[in-house]
This record gives C-alpha cells, structure tokens and sequence, in this order.
C-alpha cells in the first residue's frame, strides 16, 4: 500500500459495505459467462482489505445461503442497472446521478454517448477513498464524471445543482443498494427530492429491500456487517407509492430477472415472492 493511500480515511460503517459489492463484482469479472466486466472492482477490494479473496469460514447452511443470495443479488442488480443506463442513453437522456455512488465505475467502465455528465453523489470519505484507487490504477473516465462530495442527509440537491445539474432536462436517477439503509421518512423526502429535480422523460433506477427480507437476513446478522444496518424495505405496492411522486414504474423480481440473464435460481423460493425489490421507473 502507497503512502498516499495510508492517508486515505479507511472502509467504515455503511459505506464499508461499498467495497463488499466491489469484491462481489470482481469475483463475476473473473467468470467465463459473466453478466459484466468491472476491471476497477478488484483494485477497489484490494484497497479496502477484501482482495485476495480468502475462503469463507465454516459456517451453517442457512448462513451460507444468506451468503450467496446477497452476492447473487448483487450481481443481478448491477446488470439490471447497466441496462437501464444503457437504455436511457439510448433515448437521449444525457444526464445520470447516482446517489450513495460508493465504488461505482460506471464512469469507467461503460460507453456512454458524447455529451454524457454523470454525477457521483456521496460524502467525501468514500469519494476520497475511490479517487486514490483511481489515480493509482491510472483510470479515465469515459463520459465528464462529476463527483459531489454531500451527505444524502443534507442539502444534496444544491450541492448537485451547484456541481451543474440541471434540473429541465432529463435525468436518469440510480440509487442501487441504498434505500435499504434508510429509515422509512428518510426514502421519502429522497424521493420527493429526486422528483422535484426530474423533468419529463427522466428515468429512474431502484433497489429496495423485498418484504420480510430484514427478519430473514439481518435477525442474526453479525454486527458490523450490512444486513445488521438494513432498516427499511419496499413498500406493499411500489408501484401506486412511485405514481404518487408522479412515476410510471415497472417491479422485477431477482428471480424473474436471473432467469432473463440466464443466471437461473434453481432452489425453490423460501417464501412467498410478492413485488420485486429491481425497480425502473420515467417521469411522465
């Protein structure tokens, strides 16, 4: 590790979890079949103490099952993602904010048309953090990437305002692996203030927690680890709760969306599978 890096404040509490999923998107990089390719997610798990990759500790069948949905999931939400960006880009939508951006390389990774300006939303710990990894791995940026230093918990839409958004045009919004670590008002008035900024033809991205999956996954979660710092999960009917900011969504189930990428679940359902927690949604 350079010295530069040791001066970087380190992983800690939720934003930890950031480099979690950045492990997870390395070991998919190294698959034959891969769903994506993200050359930065091992710099970023290696940066964070979670490369090399060591073998998982013994531990029960219910554990290790836990274990594998949670990295399953994020593998089919980053897909997901990717696809609705790329859809997005393809109507003309040439602004894209990702709120609670972590280790995210779409910046990097993805072609994104001339004219792109994607935003990175995020406090200045885990921005700090990825911008030394980057400038160690030498990484450029295939749109104007535009990173805001904010906490979600403050005055974000002036601060994104004064990194240059611009709320007439459209936008298309992604907030993957975030909602699930805020409490209940605190999703509200994100949503509330993603629409006020959204103008027609914007798009929107959204994971949220599925119903039940707190007493499955985070009861006996070990502290520190991200599922015992889950606190909310989708609403019964997303749908009718995104029409009322004034959205037109469409609900996807992981398991629907697994078997579309050819990535099948084959162990039947442990519980009754209502609206799915994969999200898209446009401004009408």
């Amino acid at each position: 590790m350079t010295g530069e890096q040791e001066r970087v404040r380190q992983p800690s509490g939720v934003w930890a979890t950031a480099v979690g999923v950045a492990r997870v998107r390395a070991m998919e990089t190294e698959r034959d079949n891969a769903l994506f390719r993200d050359p930065l997610a091992r710099a970023f798990a290696t940066a964070g103490g979670l490369w090399p990759s060591s073998p998982p500790q013994p531990d029960d069948e219910a554990a290790r099952r836990r274990r594998l949905a949670v990295s399953l999931s994020i593998v089919i939400r980053t897909k997901f993602l990717d696809d609705l960006l790329q859809q997005a880009s393809a109507t003309g939508v040439r602004q894209v904010v990702l709120l609670g951006a972590g280790m995210d390389s779409r910046a990097f990774r993805m072609d994104w048309p001339e004219g792109t300006r994607l935003f990175e939303v995020d406090t200045a710990a885990p921005l700090d953090f990825k911008a030394s990894v980057l400038r160690q791995e030498r990484a450029v940026a295939s749109c104007e990437r535009i990173t805001v230093p904010v906490d979600l918990r403050e005055d974000w839409p002036g601060a994104l305002a004064a990194a240059g958004h611009d709320p007439a045009v459209p936008t298309v919004w992604i907030a993957e692996g975030l909602l699930i670590y805020l409490p209940e008002d605190a999703v509200e008035l994100l949503l509330a203030r993603i629409s006020a900024q959204s103008a027609a033809g914007s798009r929107m991205g959204l994971t949220l927690g599925s119903r039940g999956v707190i007493e499955r996954f985070g009861a006996d979660a070990v502290p520190g680890s991200a599922a015992s710092m889950w606190v909310s999960e989708m609403p019964d009917d997303p749908v009718g709760w995104l029409a009322g900011y004034g959205w037109e969504a469409s609900c996807h189930t992981l398991r629907e969306r697994a078997a579309a990428y050819g990535r099948p679940i084959s162990t039947p359902p442990q519980h009754e599978e209502g609206s799915g927690g994969l999200i898209s949604a446009v401004r009408r």
